[in-house]
């Protein structure tokens, strides 16, 4: 059964003392005979990180960072999601529960609430605003709405590891998340985190579902404007431009982005654009590696002051970059761009590692590294590979129109204020008060939406909600991770899926969100306390990270968790 959200941190730490007193005395056996648990158990998501990064950047990673983990650590090499829609919304809520969106309720990243027919965030809920935001700071990175708008795990349904260790050891563990997207940091964090922070508007933030204020160190991390101090610098490639035209190929490739000021070559002005300061900068800055240099120095900082893993019990530390998600949505996974984003991560996570050694010590610690999703690649260069495989561009506002003409042909118009269905995401929600008025079943006018989207030529195949709830959701092809990704009330009347190779970007840039290998293949690299290094290549899910680390850290498997235990 999901967890409730509580209000403020006080109540939350009483309601699990009496928690605790109760489960004392009935505490397993086995509890007192287990192998000791790591002081630490750091989770890290990278927004849109293939696998196949790991393999094809590796020649470039420094020592201490990738490199470290990998010879030292047990690497999942053929380890994928098993849900359909791979975005950053599911895939974080995911990771930590051992769930999909059949259960866990995180369908997309924001979907059309059916009650109010306007989009809503994921992670959004008015009743908790945010702390910290500077005035009129703008729209949050990759949000929906405006800054003011308050954010918690309210629509989250499913339980985590974390929410486990607070379950279990209440305040003598602690769970912190940190990530560069509130919705990473909040549904990594699970229900009871101790606190969740993100970046909105060049600032770290936190909403009053953990607190009231935002902690002096905090504050004064803020105030020292690391992200205004980028203003006007250059990004420029870190190794010799050959390195990267050997490795992906020319620095300008056809369907590239040319956004933020920056164009689709190096180098590039991190200034928006603007000769000032400008909303349009912190949207460079959200595509320049800084901004996984920031997150990165935030972590550091809150290792030292939150004394991460110098509890009773285990701490759990949740990360997530996502700086690697807005230039591989820019540039795609094999341009120059995103090869320079992966190496200048590969640094900070150097420095990461090497502060976690001097704080914890990492045989202290118990590291996974993993991703959200992965991504497609660039349309242009599939066809630049090989002109005969197909790979193109959806133009959504052309099925929208050839949707609704449909529905018109075969029910009649509709008055001018009216309107049959509304897409969100990969599929079409079919408005009740228009089925009324005409009275039609939701049923005939799927059907209707079903054929023009089969027929439509970018799409690979389309599904009704009695379709989709009719599959198993245990199955391993198309309709099974389709249902995986299906949550009554939540998603869509009228599902579909594209072909290979083809996205719903309409002009540039790339995106993700399929059931193909190139979105759901993900590392799933694991490192330190309790874990013996070596190569797996036998294929795992990433509901299976959730139940391992439970396992390792000698707490229950999250309740509704799916996945297996691999050590």
């Amino acid at each position: 059964m999901p967890l409730t959200p509580l209000r403020r941190p006080s109540r939350l730490h009483v309601w699990i003392g009496l928690l605790l007193g109760l489960g004392a005395l009935a505490a397993p056996v086995w509890a007192d005979t287990a192998a000791p648990a790591p002081k630490l158990a750091v989770v890290i998501s990278i927004d849109q990180f293939r696998a196949d990064y790991l393999v094809r950047f590796r020649p470039y990673f420094v020592a201490g960072g990738f490199r470290r983990l990998l010879e030292g650590g047990a690497d999942y090499q053929n380890n994928h999601y098993r849900h359909a829609v791979t975005k950053t919304a599911p895939g974080h809520a995911t990771i930590l529960s051992g769930v999909h969106a059949n259960i866990h309720g995180i369908v997309a990243n924001e979907w059309v609430d059916r009650t109010t027919w306007q989009v809503i965030e994921s992670v959004e809920d008015p009743a908790f605003p945010l702390v910290g935001a500077a005035p009129a700071a703008g729209r949050s990175p990759g949000g929906v709405l405006e800054a003011k708008a308050g954010r918690s795990p309210r629509n989250y349904l499913a339980t985590t590891v974390g929410d486990q260790l607070k379950l279990r050891f209440g305040t003598h563990s602690k769970v912190f998340a940190v990530a560069h997207k509130d919705r990473s940091a909040i549904l990594m964090g699970g229900k009871l985190a101790d606190a969740a922070y993100w970046i909105n508007g060049g600032r770290f933030v936190t909403s009053t579902y953990y607190r009231d204020e935002l902690p002096e160190w905090i504050a004064n991390f803020n105030a020292a404007g690391h992200v205004e101090a980028r203003f006007g610098q250059t990004w420029e490639r870190l190794l010799a431009p050959e390195v990267y035209d050997a490795a992906q190929g020319p620095d300008d490739a056809p369907g590239e982005n040319t956004d933020f000021g920056f164009g689709r070559t190096f180098p590039k002005k991190v200034d928006g654009g603007r000769p000032q300061l400008s909303p349009k900068f912190y949207e460079a800055y959200e595509n320049d590696p800084a901004a996984s240099e920031l997150v990165g120095a935030f972590v550091q900082e809150a290792v030292k002051q939150e004394q991460l893993g110098r509890h009773a019990n285990t701490d759990l530390l949740c990360v997530g970059f996502s700086q690697i998600d807005k230039v591989g949505h820019s540039y795609g996974p094999d341009s120059h761009e995103l090869m320079d984003a992966v190496l200048r991560l590969d640094r900070v996570l150097a420095d990461l590692l090497a502060c976690l050694d001097r704080e914890v010590g990492l045989a202290n610690c118990v590291i996974v590294l993993t991703a959200d999703h992965g991504s497609s690649p660039l349309p242009e260069h599939v066809q630049a590979l090989r002109a005969e495989i197909p790979a193109g561009r959806l133009q959504t506002a052309e099925l929208d129109a050839a949707v609704n003409a449909a529905l018109d042909r075969a029910f009649g118009p509709l008055p001018a204020n009216e309107y049959w269905a509304l897409r969100d995401n990969f599929g079409y929600h079919l408005r009740p008060s228009a089925l009324a008025a005409r009275k039609i079943t939701v049923a005939a006018a799927a059907g209707v939406v079903k054929q023009v989207l089969q027929a439509w030529p970018q799409i690979a195949n389309a599904f009704t909600t009695d379709e989709v709830l009719a599959v198993a959701p245990e199955g391993d092809l198309l309709p099974a991770a389709t249902r995986r990704s299906f949550f009554p009330g939540r998603s869509q009347d009228v599902i579909f899926v594209l072909k290979p190779y083809f996205i719903d970007r309409p002009k540039s840039g790339t995106n993700h969100g399929t059931p193909y290998d190139y979105d759901t293949h993900v590392p799933q690299l694991w490192f330190g306390a309790g874990v013996t290094p070596g190569v797996h290549a036998e294929r795992t899910g990433m509901d299976d990270l959730a139940p391992t680390l439970a396992g390792l850290l000698g707490v229950p498997r999250p309740p509704q968790a799916q996945g297996r235990q691999l050590f």
